[in-house]
């Protein structure tokens, strides 16, 4: 199984795109760095006003809460979250910080994740249908390996590739945020949490680990769907097409379904993002954690059935 991988991670490498797609990240997180940078120039410091600009800030908020019908209930989560951290903030004498840190920047960053899912999903797509597409396919089953342990060896790769990625990014925006902006004050390294309810303090280091695992969750099924699209249709461009498109897509979708329908929480991308629980705003009203881990194991599940059934019982065409 071992060589299996070290092959098709050897593969993986032998392509230019590869390296192009790791230039990228790296390019995008020094642009942001360098944009964020220029923005904090132009934003005034923290003045002896901040409370009273924060005690505004919670009145909108509080008549947003009651007077928009249409609002879903994770916008209406959101803006309570923030009402509580302001008084939190009030109540503790700690200022926004308006000027970022390393901490911040890494944690802005998250927002780079489906852009990094895109060239994972890419990789996915390929690792099977590219082996029928470049005629290699019989020269794979020829080797004395079960059909399953070559399929699940792809698989391994994949994810691997996606860890390889997310340890890119969160390095890459260590180093850009530690050179443009530095460490920041002891009160940047603190991260308030809104947890059933309350507001809490957490450490900015661990969030921000988990932060990234848990955001890269939808990228994980995305990649791992249009891994089963590969080995079931054996067509790249069908599965990056379907797979970007609900990158960029499920997300909105969903969240417009679970304005008006409860059934939207059996959704996949309702449950893909875990952070909902951390920060207390969970999509659907009613919707818990355990819930969300049980619907992502029936689609992984799914999505895996349907992919080794297809690749292990399917002929292959002369």
């Amino acid at each position: 199984m071992l060589n299996l991988i070290q092959n098709e991670w050897i593969k993986i490498f032998k392509q230019v795109g590869t390296y192009i797609m790791i230039g990228l990240v790296v390019l995008l997180v020094i642009g942001t760095g360098v944009l964020t940078k220029y923005l904090d120039s132009t934003v005034e410091p923290v003045n002896d006003n901040w409370k009273q600009q924060l005690s505004e800030q919670n009145k909108v908020s509080e008549q947003d809460v009651e007077e928009i019908p249409m609002m879903t209930p994770s916008m209406k989560e959101f803006l309570k979250k923030d009402i509580a951290i302001n008084e939190y903030r009030m109540e503790h004498d700690l200022p926004p910080e308006n000027s970022s840190s390393v901490w911040t920047f890494i944690n802005d960053s998250t927002s780079l994740i489906s852009f990094t899912g895109l060239f994972v999903i890419i990789i996915a797509a390929g690792i099977v249908a590219n082996e029928f597409t470049w005629g290699t396919i019989k020269v794979l089953l020829i080797k004395p390996f079960q059909r399953w342990k070559i399929l699940l060896a792809k698989y391994v790769t994949v994810i691997l590739f996606l860890l390889l990625m997310l340890v890119i990014l969160f390095i890459s925006a260590s180093g850009v945020g530690v050179i443009l902006f530095g460490t920041g004050g002891e009160a940047s390294n603190i991260h308030l949490a809104y947890v059933n309810g309350a507001v809490e303090e957490q450490s900015l280091l661990l969030y921000l680990i988990k932060s990234y695992l848990l955001n890269s969750l939808s990228i994980f099924l995305l990649a791992t769907m249009a891994f089963m699209i590969s080995a079931a249709f054996r067509v790249s461009g069908l599965a990056i097409g379907i797979s970007i498109f609900l990158l960029l897509m499920g997300g909105t979708v969903t969240n417009l379904l679970a304005s008006k329908f409860t059934w939207a929480k059996y959704s996949l991308f309702a449950n893909t993002n875990l952070m909902q629980y951390m920060d207390g705003m969970p999509l659907v009203e009613g919707m818990t954690m355990s819930f969300s881990v049980i619907m992502i194991i029936i689609y992984f599940l799914i999505f895996h059935i349907l992919a080794f059934f297809f690749f292990t019982k399917r002929d292959i065409a002369t």
